[in-house]
């Protein structure tokens, strides 16, 4: 069984047991479960199901195995001959999640 989920503003094709990296669910620990309602499509077999826009009734249990965060970016701005430059980092926060259940 397949489902195509929708979390953290991205949509993800999901079976049980996957493992992914979303950003960082607010206000979660190492452990906990996470529960996402918004799935768009599930793919069981030959039946498939499309919601318009969700599923009604459809959700997927996840668990929450680190919270880490996302290699440095390095943002550079420079004007020439104007005595201009800015240089700023930026480290995404990120969830790594394993795909519990389908329902």
């Amino acid at each position: 069984m397949k489902a195509t989920i929708q979390t953290q503003g991205r949509q993800f094709i999901v079976s049980e047991g996957d493992i992914l990296i979303v950003n960082r669910y607010p206000g979660t620990e190492k452990g906990q479960t996470v529960k996402i309602d918004s799935v768009v499509a599930i793919i069981d077999g030959e039946k498939t199901q499309f919601g318009n826009p969700l599923v009604a009734g459809a959700s997927v249990t996840a668990t929450i195995l680190e919270n880490k965060r996302g290699k440095k970016v390095v943002i550079f701005k420079k004007k020439r001959r104007k005595g201009y430059e800015s240089k700023r980092g930026h480290r995404q926060e990120l969830s790594v999640i394993k795909i519990e259940s389908i329902a």
